[in-house]
């Protein structure tokens, strides 16, 4: 079992950027596929990005050359740098790994 903790979330103009870290516990975090997802009110949790233990990565299309998801494996976390924020990103995000989850984080973008 991998505990998770995110952190960074906030409010922010459209256009902005913010980043989200999430702090794993466990001896074999460099091992897992980590991946952030969001979900707002009514709507299902929906995928964003993920990284295998191999540093690829994968993005969901509306996220594409605005977010990037990166890991420190020395620091047991991973990251989602947010960039040109818009107010359809507004959710809370949600780091996984595997069948864990962490509490989540509300990201909210004014217009």
């Amino acid at each position: 079992q991998v505990q998770l903790v995110e952190s960074g979330g906030g409010l922010v103009q459209a256009g902005g950027s913010l980043r989200l870290s999430c702090a794993a516990s466990g001896r074999t975090f460099s091992s897992y596929t980590m991946g952030w997802f969001r979900q707002t009110p009514g709507k299902e949790r929906e995928f964003v990005a993920l990284i295998r233990w191999s540093d690829d990565t994968y993005y969901t299309d509306s996220v594409k050359g605005r977010f990037t998801i990166s890991r420190d494996n020395a620091k047991n976390t991973v990251y989602l740098q947010m960039n040109s924020l818009k107010p359809e990103d507004t959710a809370v995000y949600y780091c996984n790994a595997g069948e864990c989850w962490g509490q989540g984080t509300q990201v909210t973008v004014s217009s």
